[in-house]
């Protein structure tokens, strides 16, 4: 059938020469655009230009495989700094400390040594990743545990929960990495990759876990860097074999099969939990992308007002609660919102709308309105007469701080207020907002919480209220 088709369609190409020598000329053409395309990728993606030997490359990583002496002082220097770093929240200062960092050496060790079949090294990348993860969790838990700044900064908190994506940049930067170890030229690839698979930062994360008291902490930046681990060690023998590196013959088949099987179920073991972690946070993503477009769309009234708005995602069912003011909404009118939700993708979300003065359920609006006029004239002191930047300046999204330091807030509303003052002719901006609480909140941990957020949100004036 294919050979008629190239006959055909070298009839019609070709006319004036024979069927068959038509096709001749059209598979001669066909394999000098083959050939060239390949020559074009060989010459493009080969790896094997600029390559170092291979002995010398594996001298080079058996070099940086050993912890001890300057290679372990540089190590807890340099986890001394991120430690600083984190707990400041300073990426600059994160990153300079992974620019120190002698961590990618024993991975690659271990990478190598499956590679080849060396498990001599395989032992002695693994027993000495072992030796600088304790160390390093060790120095950074000291640190936090003596520092008087105990706050979980952003930094921090972006370490605690990984997902696909983590898999994803430690693979490719492992394979960068490897990459840039078999050259002649090393370039300045390898500092780059010790940036992007970041594999300080998760080990400060489980010190400050560790010195805090929070195991949750702990175990996300363990798995962090387990991840990290996992996946450059993976890139490393991937290189490896596609290079031909020579390797050290087993006994018997059957020892090499089961290495590989192990390697395998090692890695779909790490990676599972990360694709579903990845999994839920792209569908909250979606879930709450669709619920902010319904209530602008469905609830923009002239005379009412959202001034609270939650949306809980939980695989229970995910919820969208409203506190609105103003005039009250009609049962009609609630319905056809309600009939709207399949149409933004929200046909099983729960929609709870409050409004009127439930003592129950309801924030008392009186309260806000009473909040608001003596964070008024308590902070007319640092007010600042130019005011429409801030008020324009938008909040940033705090849910997953605030859901890891302070689990007893159910949901949460921050926004800034322009106010005007009923003495004067001006007008001030403060920043209000309004918490759900699930259990009892000490007013200690309140007050602890507004200093977290004034510092946190660069916020001149700033009235909480909790119901």
């Amino acid at each position: 059938m294919y050979l008629m088709i190239l006959i055909y369609a070298n009839i019609f190409f070709f006319p004036g020469k024979g069927p068959l020598v038509r096709l001749i000329i059209y598979l001669n053409a066909m394999n000098e655009i083959s050939q060239a395309i390949r020559r074009f990728i060989n010459y493009r993606f080969s790896l094997h230009e600029d390559s170092a030997t291979e002995s010398d490359t594996i001298e080079s990583i058996r070099k940086t495989v050993e912890f001890r002496g300057a290679n372990l002082w540089t190590l807890i220097f340099a986890i001394f700094i991120a430690s600083i770093g984190l707990n400041v929240n300073s990426t600059a200062v994160i990153i300079g400390a992974m620019l120190i960092s002698p961590l990618m050496g024993p991975i690659m060790g271990v990478g190598l040594g499956i590679g080849i079949n060396d498990f001599e090294l395989v032992k002695k990348g693994a027993r000495n990743l072992g030796i600088a993860t304790l160390f390093s969790v060790a120095t950074s838990t000291l640190y936090f545990w003596v520092t008087p700044l105990h706050d979980a900064s952003s930094e921090i908190l972006a370490r605690t929960s990984p997902s696909i994506w983590d898999v994803f940049i430690a693979g490719f930067g492992g394979l960068a990495g490897v990459i840039a170890a078999t050259r002649k030229e090393k370039g300045n690839v390898v500092p780059g990759v010790a940036i992007a698979t970041a594999l300080m930062p998760p080990l400060c994360t489980a010190g400050f876990g560790l010195a805090s008291g929070n195991i949750y902490f702990f175990l996300g930046a363990m798995y962090l860097y387990f991840i990290n681990s996992v996946f450059i060690c993976v890139a490393t023998y991937l290189i490896v074999r596609y290079l031909h590196f020579h390797k050290t013959e087993f006994a018997n088949r059957a020892d090499e099969r089961r290495v590989s099987r192990y390697i395998l179920i090692g890695v779909l073991i790490t990676a599972a939990p990360s694709v579903y972690l990845a999994y839920r946070i792209v569908d909250k993503s979606i879930f709450e992308n669709n619920a902010r477009m319904f209530v602008l769309k469905e609830f923009n009234y002239k005379d009412t007002q959202v001034i609270t708005h939650n949306y809980k995602y939980s695989r229970k069912g995910n919820e969208i609660d409203l506190l609105l003011l103003g005039a009250e909404l009609s049962k009609n009118q609630l319905d056809s919102a309600k009939r709207k939700m399949p149409d933004y993708k929200l046909a099983n979300t729960r929609l709870i709308v409050r409004q009127g003065l439930n003592a129950k359920n309801e924030l008392d609006l009186s309260q806000i309105k009473a909040s608001i006029l003596e964070a008024v004239y308590q902070n007319d002191s640092t007010a600042n007469i130019g005011t429409d930047n801030k008020l324009n300046k938008p909040v940033p999204d705090l849910r997953s701080e605030l859901a890891s330091l302070y689990p007893v807030l159910e949901s949460y509303s921050l926004d800034n207020i322009k106010v005007k003052r009923l003495d004067t002719n001006r007008t001030d901006t403060i920043t209000v907002g309004a918490f759900k609480l699930k259990t009892a909140f000490p007013q200690a941990e309140r007050l602890r919480l507004q200093r977290w957020l004034k510092s946190r949100l660069k916020a001149d004036s700033l009235q909480l209220l909790f119901y």
